[in-house]
């Protein structure tokens, strides 16, 4: 269970430090590193096709076009980097604050993740698997879809800006 709490610490550390960090080449290495520990607790959760999909091609595959991209890019003046640096703080200030406010909330919420897995017979239907047994599960798969729309609004926010 410790070791459990290490890897789910490390994660989070990993993911605010991808996010965080100026330069593109430290996030795409941070984003390999937050997915490869993603795929140890995808092992320690006993599956193990997801945990190889995620390793081979989120934190390999992924990473290498990144990295290949990445380095296809020209390489901005100080201005420009002290200039983006500005804007990075002004829009993510409040991320620790949000991560802090999350886990205080989790800590205190009855929702907890269900690590042992039961047997099939026992499995009738997929909403009791789902609201009852898995209800964290849910709430990160939810979290992960509203980030990634997230995402795509402020990628095309940029783009109209220039």
């Amino acid at each position: 269970m410790q070791a459990d709490l290490i890897i789910l610490i490390a994660l989070l550390l990993a993911s605010m430090w991808t996010v965080m960090t100026r330069s593109l080449l430290r996030s795409a290495i941070g984003l390999a590193s937050v997915s490869a520990l993603l795929s140890i607790l995808m092992f320690k959760l006993s599956s193990p096709l997801a945990a190889v999909f995620e390793l081979s091609v989120c934190s390999g595959l992924i990473s290498v076009v990144f990295v290949s991209t990445i380095s296809l890019t020209h390489p901005l003046t100080r201005e420009e980097v002290m200039q983006h640096m500005k804007e990075r703080i002004t829009r993510f200030w409040f991320l620790p604050f949000i991560v802090i406010v999350l886990v205080i909330t989790f800590s205190f919420m009855s929702v907890r993740p269900s690590l042992i897995m039961l047997p099939r017979e026992e499995i009738k239907d997929v909403r009791i698997v789902l609201w009852h047994i898995k209800q964290i599960d849910v709430f990160g798969q939810i979290i992960v879809l509203l980030s990634g729309v997230f995402g795509v609004v402020i990628l095309f926010k940029e783009r109209i800006k220039r």
